[in-house]
């Protein structure tokens, strides 16, 4: 399939945009084309980039547990060094800024502030991320802070089985206090969760990320687990707890530094195949298990009715307390897109799989069982199709559906492969990385100022190349590239001078 949304040549900051008469405009982009304020950033996670996981009283994250299991990681990896961000970071710090960036999103590591994730803190954590904080804003950039980005303490997942509890609720709440009390008055742009849709998804249905469980052929991928009701316990327990700790920053801290804080969701945007009434139904109900899953509680206090009618007593009910609590309890809403996928009327599904991804009766995927065609160019990773209209149409669902509020990308982007056979002399002509970059920003401008949705700020993920969870080190999102196999060098791509003249 031809892609409509966006056609053409790079050179440094030009695209041309085709629109659907086939009238062609050439133009150009860069920072000024941008609000005044605009915030541009790259973003991480610690998991993925600190590595030193034994070091300064950290104790075991679910990951850690993970990654050792033979089998879990495509390359049979871990994270035990990632990129050694822990021992780096001013060197990485100055790589952002030689680019020009404007600010970092990272993660704490809840097992380095509390290493058995409830009790006694390990001031050893507390006086890394000063460090990397300060550090930071000596060169004038903004940290955004993620709260949770999937590294679950170990002991938390053995003592009550971690986001299956309640109980959890009040760890991640007291957890969360202690980054406000002791970072807080530097920190002013919070993220509580990274993605719960994913977290759900792949680490309680479908059993591929930690801590692994699910009940679809458990005697190949799970030990143990319910795909049917776990998904929705876990998303619910998340849910709570964000909306908990938005509240204690409300009330006790973000006043003090006039601070923001938010959540960031994953978002597949969904075409229907076709026109027919049940694709088109289908679509819907795939974006509401999905997106409206988390959105429609923060904005409307309860799940999608569709979620409701179709899952019935599987799908945990809130409180009219925390309803009211979770309505209206973020001042920003992050955003993490990649792609786009067709989506279709599947009847039969619920009779294969028996659980939360066959709930919606729809059938996603990458390329139109009807048409034969395929909705884009793929990237290395299997699901990361290039679709930069995508990006238009999300911001709109979300100005039309949810009174358009303030929205910040917190990731876009996408990987090659780490193909030992290219030299890295080649590896860092990523030309395709620019075009991508490109005309995803070109239908975010487009969407700020020809729609008028409210967009602030957007953060490439990923800064380096760097070890992509059950991938491993197969896949390379980085603008810089990590050389793995000498002293993890960092190498400029192409796109880091075509960000650097973007953000002149």
């Amino acid at each position: 399939m031809v892609l409509r949304g966006v056609l053409g040549v790079i050179l440094i900051s030009q695209v041309i945009l085709c629109s659907e008469i086939k009238k062609c405009v050439s133009l150009q982009i860069n920072r000024t084309s941008f609000p005044k304020g605009f915030v541009f950033g790259t973003a991480t996670s610690a998991f993925q980039y600190e590595g030193a996981v034994s070091e300064d009283g950290r104790g075991p994250s679910i990951w850690d547990t993970f990654s050792h299991v033979p089998g879990k990681i495509e390359d049979g990896s871990n994270a035990d060094v990632a990129v050694d961000q822990y021992h780096r970071f001013e060197e990485d710090i100055q790589l952002m800024k030689d680019m020009g960036m404007d600010a970092y999103r990272f993660s704490i590591s809840w097992s380095r502030i509390f290493p058995n994730g409830s009790g006694e803190i390990n001031q050893a954590g507390i006086d890394h991320y000063n460090k990397l904080i300060n550090a930071l804003l000596a060169q004038g950039i903004e940290p955004y802070v993620t709260l949770y980005h999937w590294d679950l303490p170990q002991a938390l997942e053995d003592k009550y089985k971690g986001w299956l509890s309640p109980t959890i609720i009040k760890d991640f709440a007291s957890y969360a206090e202690i980054c406000f009390q002791k970072f807080g008055d530097r920190v002013k742009h919070w993220i509580t969760f990274n993605e719960p849709h994913t977290v759900a998804l792949l680490g309680y249905d479908l059993g591929f990320d930690a801590p692994g469980r699910c009940s679809i052929d458990s005697h190949i991928f799970c030990k143990e687990g319910n795909s049917a009701t776990e998904p929705y316990i876990v998303a619910h327990n998340i849910l709570l707890s964000h909306a908990i700790v938005a509240d204690i920053y409300r009330k006790k801290y973000k006043h003090k530094v006039g601070g923001s804080i938010g959540i960031s969701l994953d978002v597949i945007w969904l075409e229907s195949a076709t026109n027919s009434k049940e694709d088109i139904a289908a679509t819907q109900r795939g974006l509401d298990f999905q997106f409206g899953w988390f959105m429609d509680p923060l904005f409307f206090g309860d799940y999608p009715s569709s979620m409701r009618s179709i899952v019935g007593s599987r799908l945990p009910k809130f409180s009219k307390h925390q309803a009211n609590l979770l309505k209206g309890s973020l001042d920003f809403v992050g955003i993490n897109h990649y792609t786009t996928y067709y989506a279709m009327y599947n009847p039969n599904i619920t009779n294969i799989l028996h659980d939360y991804i066959s709930d919606s009766h729809a059938l996603t995927l990458p390329f139109n069982l009807n048409g034969n065609t395929v909705i884009g160019d793929r990237a290395n990773s299997f699901w990361l199709y290039i679709v930069p209209r995508g990006m238009r149409s999300v911001m709109n669902y979300i100005r039309e559906k949810y009174g358009n509020p303030l929205v910040i990308i917190t990731e876009n982007g996408m990987d090659d492969p780490n193909d030992p056979l290219i030299p890295i002399k080649e590896a860092l002509k990523d030309e395709k990385r620019i075009k991508y970059h490109n005309d995803y920003l070109s239908n975010l401008l487009a969407s700020i100022n020809e729609d008028g949705c409210n967009v602030t700020g957007y953060f490439v993920w990923s800064l380096l190349d760097n070890w992509e969870w059950s991938a491993g080190y197969t896949s390379r999102f980085g603008l810089y590239f990590v050389d793995y196999n000498d002293n993890l060098k960092r190498y400029p791509k192409n796109s880091v001078l075509w960000f650097k003249n973007f953000l002149k």
